[in-house]
């Protein structure tokens, strides 16, 4: 039977060609669609699972009074990771990671990159197992001056040679040597480094950091648990274990606890000391995104096989007078639904594979098709039979129920399943409006992010690192001489670190009337002279750091709005403030509060102190009279002349902003792509209810044109119906999506007002839509000859 049924399929599948291909193509657009979004979401999912003990390894993770709410960080004492092995039974090693190396200067030979490194503890190795290409792991990192390398750094610098033993000059000043090389990270590991060098390596070259004490925040830390233990117990004994260390942190919130490392990646978003979502978030959406873009799909494949009913109507009536039972006939056509449903899949793969390669460009990363997990054929397998069951269910129950004799004698569409269709065509339509809002709410923040004031000039603001000869305040000077006479800068500042990113807190603060229970967290960095020339920022009062004041290179502060605001400081210039055993220090200016490290959060109480020695960037702000081009090459080129040694990266600050949004850009882009499908989609579904009603309906226009109706009139005829089910879907769409937009934004400080335009336009975008999709076929039947369709009366 199965055979008969088969080669049935085959031939009505072959003689109706043209619904075949959109029936297919829509499925397949589907599960395409499906297919790339599950794949992205399994691909962000494994992040830091690899590992073969992933469920035992925790980071550090600190909560902090900040502001009258726990602030949560990853950065913790570096005494803790010793003292927790120690003194924790339910802890079986641990890890530090130091933080904020940034990129150092790499050399053998002639060859000299910028590379990342990290400098860890011994079992580091240990605890995340690193594929070793050369060396033995349980002595590479043991000596100060060893340094482990990956794969493609062993090509850059010692091309196809065995670098084991080889030297490696590390900042043109200490000679390494090469203990081993590993296997290159995986893309989709969080902490990504081309070095690994040895704790002691750090030490050696910040002795301070030995001297550090439980308040001081400085470091990762990886814990790694025993098989029995339990993390509610450790948690329990580390909340006030650095307290307990350190009696002068008592009055202080200074909670340690344990944070998966597999959750570190997606899990990343704390509010008031607790994990409340982070990039799982956009992950569901996409998973709800794929399921809405497929069952789109099956919803299109019900209309368009049903709004065939008068054409197989009469089929199924002759096959049930010849003695099948509606048993049979459903199988029949659950065996079309199938087969459709698998070549639909063989082109969705082939869809899949050609333009997975943009996909990967397009998002940067790394998305590989395993073709040996036996869990990928069987989600393939499962998407078959899924669609196959779910697309053909009701045509088959619906076709399968038509009685011979009213089907023989003339077939009249039944109200209930076209209401049924009606229904289906509303869902579609509502998911795709929702979609629409979406897209149109997600692209008016990300813009509103972009072109919201940022309190500095980013325009032809760039950095690059202090290092080599520009940690010699001399040639420093020099070369910024250099570069304002050849015209490529008019200003240059030091800066504490790269200009977006986060920097250095502490609650050693004290100003005049602050509360003794006060225990605010302040940001601070270090700068030079001209900071504000150099980066547009506005003094609100007092002055810049200026040379011609010597106090200001150590008794001299500026604050920010903020954390005037903070201290309550009613006049602040002039006020004295103490912060740990400095000297008095005075506030000389107050600069304007500017957006650097965060375009949605909150800006940060910060106080900026004069300190070359201890800033990693020179700011330049580039001559807006010469081409942006031409200013970087003779940055180059100075660069290269005075600091040989170091191949200079000139990087602008605009692009360092831009990367701010790529979580929101990755979320629109997606959004819109695949949006896009699900209403192309819908629109095939709506183009099957308006082949159904132009059957069923083809006589009644018929008589309407041969008793004088003209095109307009039937037009506005059958439109109007459609009509109907797309204000029905923006009456269901436009509230759920107002309140899945209003939860979305809720995450930002800074975000828009939601008002009706997106609800309006997307209002006006589905009724154009219905209305091109509904006319091509109604315009078809408008304009088709009356006698055909009369003929038989």
């Amino acid at each position: 039977m199965f055979r008969l049924n088969f080669k049935i399929a085959l031939r009505n599948l072959w003689k109706n060609k043209g619904f075949t291909l959109i029936n297919v193509g829509g499925l397949a657009i589907g599960m395409a669609c499906c297919l790339m979004l599950l794949l992205y979401v399994n691909y962000e999912w494994s992040f830091d699972k690899q590992y073969k003990n992933a469920d035992k390894v925790y980071f550090a993770a600190l909560n902090l009074k900040f502001n009258g709410k726990l602030a949560t960080t990853m950065a913790v004492p570096n005494k803790l990771a010793k003292a927790g092995v120690s003194e924790l039974p339910g802890i079986k090693s641990a890890a530090r990671i130091s933080m904020n190396n940034g990129q150092k200067l790499y050399s053998h030979n002639r060859n000299n990159f910028k590379l990342i490194g990290f400098n860890v503890d011994p079992d580091f190795i240990k605890i995340l197992e690193q594929k070793f290409i050369y060396g033995d792991p349980g002595t590479a990192l043991s000596e100060p001056n060893n340094v482990l390398i990956s794969e493609s750094t062993a090509k850059k610098l010692f091309g196809d040679q065995n670098p084991i033993g080889q030297s490696i000059k590390y900042d043109n000043r200490v000679s390494l040597k090469v203990s081993a090389v590993i296997q290159d990270l995986p893309k989709n590991q969080s902490m990504q480094f081309d070095v690994l060098q040895p704790w002691a390596f750090f030490e050696q070259e910040n002795p301070s950091e030995k001297e550090n004490g439980w308040g001081s925040i400085t470091c990762l830390t990886l814990f790694q648990l025993k098989d029995n233990a339990s993390l509610d117990a450790i948690n329990a004994a580390l909340k006030h274990f650095i307290v307990n260390k350190e009696p002068d942190l008592k009055e202080m919130t200074y909670e340690p606890f344990l944070f998966p490392l597999s959750k570190f990646h997606l899990y990343d978003d704390f509010d008031n000391g607790k994990s409340v979502g982070g990039k799982i978030d956009q992950l569901r959406l996409f998973v709800f995104l794929a399921i809405c873009v497929l069952f789109i799909a099956c919803i299109n494949y019900m209309n368009l096989s049903t709004a065939k009913s008068e054409k197989r109507a009469r089929e199924v009536g002759v096959r049930k007078a010849l003695g099948s039972t509606r048993n049979t006939i459903m199988g029949q056509f659950m065996v079309e639904s199938m087969l459709l449903s698998f070549l639909a899949m063989l082109i969705a793969f082939t869809l899949l594979e050609v333009s997975l390669p943009y996909f990967n460009n397009l998002l940067d990363i790394s998305i590989k098709i395993n073709y040996n997990a036996y869990q990928f054929w069987g989600i393939l397998l499962a998407m078959v039979l899924v669609t196959g069951l779910l697309a053909g269910s009701y045509p088959a129950f619906y076709l399968s129920s038509f009685i011979p004799v009213k089907v023989l004698k003339g077939f009249k569409g039944s109200t209930g399943s076209l209401s049924i269709r009606k229904t289906l065509v509303v869902v579609q339509f509502s998911l795709s409006i929702c979609m629409i809002i979406s897209a149109i709410v997600i692209y008016s923040q990300i813009q509103h992010l972009k072109n919201k004031p940022l309190g500095f000039d980013q325009t032809a603001l760039a950095q690059i690192d202090l290092e080599g000869e520009w940690t010699k305040p001399q040639k420093l000077q020099t070369f910024k001489n250099e570069l304002e006479r050849e015209g490529a800068t008019i200003a240059t500042t030091e800066y504490a670190s790269s200009f977006t990113d986060g920097g250095s807190i502490t609650s050693d603060i004290q100003w005049p009337g602050k509360p003794k229970n006060d225990v605010s967290i302040i940001n601070y960095r270090s700068t030079g002279f001209d900071f504000a020339k150099t980066t547009g920022v506005k003094i609100l009062a007092g002055r810049d750091f200026d040379p011609k004041f010597s106090a200001d290179t150590s008794t001299s502060l500026l604050l920010n709005q903020t954390a005037v605001k903070i201290m309550g400081l009613k006049n602040p210039v002039g006020t004295v403030i103490h912060w740990g055993d400095n000297p008095p220090l005075k506030v000389v200016g107050v600069v304007q509060d500017y957006s650097n490290e965060s375009l949605a959060s909150k800006i940060q109480p910060t106080v900026y102190y004069y300190n070359v020695k201890t800033s990693r960037v020179l700011l330049l702000k580039l001559n807006p009279k010469q081409s942006l081009s031409n200013s970087i090459e003779a940055i180059k080129s100075i660069s290269q002349r005075l600091n040989p040694a170091y191949p200079v990266e000139v990087k602008l600050v605009s692009q360092g902003m831009a990367e701010k949004l790529r979580s929101e850009r990755l979320l629109g882009v997606l959004s819109n792509i695949f949006g896009g499908f699900a209403i192309f989609i819908s629109c095939l579904g709506l183009l099957g209810l308006a082949l159904y009603t132009a059957e069923q309906r083809s006589k009644e226009i018929s008589i309407r044109k041969v008793l004088g109706a003209n095109l307009s009139d039937i037009l506005v005829l059958l439109n109007k119906d459609f009509m109907k089910l797309v204000i029905i879907s923006n009456v269901i769409a436009i509230p759920v999506a107002y309140i899945l937009v209003a939860k979305w934004l809720e995450k930002y400080d800074y975000k828009i007002t939601i008002n009706p335009w997106p609800f309006l336009l997307a209002l006006l975008t589905s009724v154009i839509i219905a209305i091109l999709t509904v006319s091509l076929q109604t315009f078809k039947v408008a304009k088709a000859n009356a006698v055909d369709a009369l003929k038989y009366e």
